[in-house]
C-alpha cells in the first residue's frame, strides 16, 4: 500500500466502522406475542432498543410501535425483566406517563427510558410487556430477548 493511500484508507475505515457501529446501536428486535393465537386489541409492529446492547450503568431507551383499533383512554404498562430465566425486575408504570393520553385509534409509540445500575450483570436477559387498558382488559403481550453488556473503562477516565 503506498504512503499516499494511507489516509484515504484510513478515512474509508473510520467512516465504514462508524456507520456500522450507529447501525448496531439501535438495532430493531424480533418479538414474540406471548398467545400467538391470541387476538389482541393492539398490535405491536416493531421494537427498537438503543444501544443495542444495554450497557449497564448507562440509559436504554426502549421503543414500541403499536396500532390499536379502539382508543385508549388509559391503562397500565407492566414490565418483567428475567435474567437466565429467573424474574429480576417487575415494573408498572401508568400508560398515560409514557404515551399522551387518550390513545387514538390508530398508531403510537410507547418509549420508555431507564438507566441500569451499573452493577447489572452482563449477559442474556428477557422481557415481557403487557398492556391492560382502564378495566383491566389486556390489550397486548409480547416477549423479547436483549443483552446487557458492561460499561467501557474508557468512560470512567
Amino acid at each position: 500500500m503506498e504512503f499516499q493511500s494511507l489516509p484515504k484508507f484510513y478515512f474509508i475505515l473510520f467512516f465504514s466502522i462508524l456507520f456500522l457501529s450507529s447501525f448496531l446501536a439501535q438495532a430493531k428486535v424480533t418479538f414474540k406475542y406471548c398467545d400467538q393465537k391470541g387476538n389482541y386489541a393492539v398490535k405491536v409492529s416493531g421494537i427498537e432498543i438503543s444501544p443495542n446492547p444495554v450497557v449497564s450503568g448507562e440509559p436504554a431507551n426502549f421503543k414500541i410501535s403499536a396500532s390499536s383499533g379502539k382508543a385508549i383512554s388509559g391503562g397500565e404498562v407492566v414490565i418483567g425483566v428475567s435474567y437466565i430465566g429467573v424474574t429480576v425486575h417487575t415494573e408498572r408504570i401508568d400508560l398515560c406517563q409514557e404515551v399522551t393520553c387518550p390513545v387514538s385509534n390508530g398508531n403510537f409509540l410507547i418509549s420508555h427510558t431507564q438507566t441500569l445500575p451499573s452493577i447489572t450483570p452482563p449477559g442474556p436477559y428477557a422481557l415481557k410487556v403487557t398492556l391492560t387498558d382502564n378495566t383491566g382488559e389486556l390489550l397486548t403481550c409480547i416477549k423479547f430477548n436483549f443483552k446487557i453488556v458492561f460499561g467501557s473503562l474508557v468512560s470512567y477516565i
